[in-house]
């Protein structure tokens, strides 16, 4: 008996201090965290190959798969991050985190169903593959609708209608998934760049037959161009419409000065072009 008590006894001090263990150390790596996000940028200048002059890109899912063990350690660092270091962080690093695990779990997502035509062939009408918890964040079950929608869009957070060209989700259609990973450091110029490259691709966006012709992303998110957002500095101009947004872009959305300037007076009807959801694979 007393054998039995003793043995019970060292069993649940094992396991009390493998759970501070554990606790432990996802403290230590959530304090630790590399903002940098090295990691991840080396998957991606590996494994992502810019297209169309950069306006685009495409990803060697094929070759990711080989390399899925480190997107993984990847991936627990992100999860290891809880919400009070989180919080501790400035705006830039928290939105930069925030994009790049969209991203990565999204890429995630892929692997652990490629071959696959499109994210949209992923689940069904009761499990759609954007609000399936598949991961933890900041302490929390997680999919990737509430990183993106109740995260990263939550009025008041960011303010940056840019994070439309941040988040990538696996298909031609979407704004490139960007070759490095998102940083503080650089946040404002990559999603400026960003932006850059999506509106100089006329494969997505044009003027085009008397009409400015844009993704249905303007359409879909058009509350965002419209909610006066300055961008997570506070320094851009309020943005009030998709009229006033796209007149600052106007030189690379038409080739002629004359369409130029008729965009750049918000003359122009808008019109939304078929969003093309095929897996942006290159083989």
């Amino acid at each position: 008996m007393k054998r039995t008590l003793l043995s019970l006894t060292l069993m649940v001090a094992s396991a009390v201090v493998a759970a501070v263990a554990t606790s432990f150390t996802s403290s230590v790596n959530a304090q630790t965290f590399d903002n940098s996000h090295a990691s991840f940028t080396a998957l991606l200048k590996k494994h992502v190959v810019v297209i169309d002059g950069g306006k685009s890109s495409q990803v060697r899912y094929a070759e990711l798969q080989k390399d899925r063990a480190l997107l993984k350690a990847y991936l627990a660092t992100l999860s290891a991050v809880n919400e009070t270091t989180f919080n501790a962080w400035s705006k830039p690093e928290r939105m930069a985190f925030l994009i790049n695990a969209y991203n990565a779990f999204t890429l995630e997502l892929m692997l652990e169903h490629y071959p696959v035509k499109s994210i949209k062939d992923i689940g069904g009408t009761f499990d759609n593959r954007w609000k399936r918890n598949f991961f933890k964040l900041l302490g929390r079950d997680a999919n990737l609708d509430k990183v993106e929608h109740e995260m990263l869009r939550k009025p008041g957070a960011y303010n940056d209608v840019r994070i439309h060209y941040g988040v990538n989700c696996a298909s031609i259609g979407c704004p490139a998934l960007r070759e490095e990973a998102f940083t503080a450091a650089k946040l404002d110029s990559q999603l400026e760049q960003q932006a850059t490259r999506f509106l100089s691709d006329r494969s997505r966006n044009r003027y085009a037959n008397g009409k400015l012709e844009v993704s249905m992303i303007f359409n879909w998110f058009e509350k965002d161009w419209e909610s006066s957002y300055t961008g997570f500095n506070g320094k851009t101009p309020a943005i009030t419409s998709l009229d006033n947004y796209f007149a600052r872009y106007a030189k690379l959305l038409a080739d002629s000065p004359q369409d130029q300037q008729k965009i750049a007076e918000g003359k122009v009807r808008i019109t939304q072009l078929d969003y093309d959801w095929s897996i942006n694979d290159n083989k």
